[in-house]
């Protein structure tokens, strides 16, 4: 299983993230864990200054918007 969070303070695009992380998740038959982080200290102490970012097993892989699906299958796939 993925341990997948989504780091952001509750914006439309960090909303958005975790849906599209889900159904990319559901397609591929991929079992994921989902965490949202909210909490501004949290988050910055991954290093991410912008949101929202994706960390997947404790790695940041993504910052700064929705990332692409083809970017998600990437790494559900590994």
């Amino acid at each position: 299983m993925k341990e997948i969070k989504v780091l952001g303070t509750g914006c439309a695009k960090c909303k958005n993230t975790i849906a599209l992380i889900q159904q990319v998740a559901e397609a591929t038959g991929v079992a994921v864990n989902i965490e949202k982080i909210e909490e501004l200290r949290d988050i910055t102490n991954y290093g991410v200054m912008s949101t929202p970012a994706v960390v997947l097993d404790g790695k940041v892989v993504h910052t700064g918007g929705i990332p692409s699906r083809d970017k998600i299958e990437q790494w559900l796939n590994h």
